[in-house]
């Protein structure tokens, strides 16, 4: 076939490749960072709930027991029955929590008692995706 038919060859050229592609390059530099916020919010309302869950399980305890926890005993004690002393009196026997759950980003969370970060009875917190103290956005330290 001539040029002149009105009938072009298959295929794409290299402009229209080039079109395509910034194109797609624009619509992931829109898209993609609404998704990674998200992405980074959805890790911070876990910790937030895991938090939560674990403050109840330890206000049970100093319910039934008048105490909370050491730090050396540790959240373990909400699903094993702590042997070092204080041993407390009246132990749940299936426990406070199932398990204790990581963080996002793998790492267990912290508690201290008597708290050494805030003002509360006790510090519960993660220290944010880069596992360090301090931080901002996504690094910084997440507290109950």
């Amino acid at each position: 076939m001539n040029k002149t038919s009105g009938h072009h060859p298959e295929g794409f050229t290299l402009i229209e490749l080039m079109v395509v592609l910034i194109i797609l390059g624009l619509l992931a530099g829109i898209i993609a960072p609404q998704f990674i916020g998200r992405a980074d919010q959805a890790r911070v309302d876990k910790v937030t709930a895991d938090l939560g869950t674990i403050a109840a399980a330890l206000s049970l305890y100093r319910l039934d027991n008048q105490i909370l926890p050491t730090t050396e005993q540790g959240l373990m004690a909400l699903v094993e029955k702590p042997r070092r002393s204080p041993v407390p009196s009246n132990w749940k026997s299936n426990g406070y929590i199932d398990g204790l759950p990581q963080d996002p980003w793998d790492r267990t969370y912290y508690y201290l008692y008597p708290a050494e970060y805030s003002e509360r009875e006790f510090d519960l917190f993660s220290l944010g995706a880069d596992g360090k103290r301090g931080g901002e956005d996504i690094d910084a330290d997440i507290f109950r």
